[in-house]
């Protein structure tokens, strides 16, 4: 179950894993960190005792989100809810983990530390704009598929291209033949892709922008700050973090705080969009649901 952020998909996958006896198995780059609650909307602890959760808090706020980390902790997962003759429903939003569970990861080597560190000063000085231009420069097919923004990708993009001589997108595309050579081992699947029309989706992000920094977000990010998380740690670069982090910082007012989340929220949901739209066009076992219909868990169950 896949969709932009705010969607509905938890509300969803809920009532879907009371109704088949099944579990759910979190796709979220930002669920994988403990301590990352409130900013994450990570299920609360009694939804978490009515239907059992796997694939959050996993790492710590301080390591980098690793896709083949949480790839590991899913399969295992799958594999268990498997024996034990329950369904399985993995949610989330997080195409990146989508993808690797489908069709699994490219093959690209290990970064040596050197090149990742020369990296790390390029996006620290020049910021991910910067960065991003490098890119475009010697991986236009990486470049046209990474927002200028995201600088974790950008990043491991120039790092596999300046360790290696070779584009990332290179590395990809070999990836795509052997996926699909490899298309009739993987486990079926029945991909439910949620979203509805735009302004109904940015009201729910602004309402969950909202809601967040009235539940505690900037509480939340102060103690992670004073329980050691540092200020530039991978988890407090996330979405909403970020922003809450930027106010305890002194570098912008409390005021606003809500508005600044659910811009970026909602630019988030946007590149989303155009990728899980992309999906459903191109992926057989992709079938596209309105949450806000009626009959939404209706349509999701005969599905299933």
């Amino acid at each position: 179950m896949v969709g932009p952020t705010a969607a509905g998909k938890s509300a969803l996958a809920m009532a879907l894993a009371e109704r088949l006896d099944g579990e759910i198995v979190a796709a979220d780059s930002v669920q994988i960190y403990r301590g990352l609650d409130v900013g994450s909307a990570k299920p609360t602890a009694a939804e978490r005792a009515r239907v059992p959760h796997h694939g959050l808090d996993l790492l710590d706020p301080r390591e980098q989100s690793d896709a083949g980390r949480w790839l590991a902790a899913a399969e295992a997962a799958l594999a268990d809810i498997a024996a034990r003759g329950r369904r399985a429903i993995v949610c989330g939003g997080t195409g990146l983990y989508v993808r690797a569970l489908l069709d699994g990861l490219a093959a690209t080597p290990a970064v040596p530390e050197a090149v990742r560190a020369e990296v790390d000063a390029l996006l620290a000085d020049g910021g991910p704009a910067r960065a991003h231009a490098a890119l475009a420069a010697v991986d236009a097919g990486a470049a046209a598929r990474i927002a200028p923004r995201d600088a974790q990708r950008i990043g491991r993009a120039l790092a596999v291209y300046r360790a290696t001589g070779r584009p990332l997108s290179a590395w990809q595309a070999e990836h795509a033949e052997a996926r699909r050579a490899r298309a009739a081992d993987r486990a079926p699947a029945r991909i439910l892709a949620l979203w509805p029309d735009r302004p109904t989706l940015y009201a729910r992000v602004d309402a969950r922008a909202t809601a967040m920094v009235a539940a505690g977000l900037l509480a939340e990010t102060r103690a992670l700050l004073a329980g050691g998380v540092p200020t530039d740690a991978p988890g407090l670069a996330c979405l909403g973090y970020r922003e809450a982090r930027a106010v305890l910082a002194g570098e912008a007012p409390e005021d606003g705080l809500a508005e600044r989340v659910a811009l970026g929220h909602r630019r988030y949901a946007k590149r989303q969009l155009t990728w899980f739209r992309r999906l459903v066009a191109e992926d057989a076992r992709a079938v596209h649901l309105d949450p806000s219909a009626l009959d939404v868990l209706e349509r999701a169950l005969a599905l299933a």
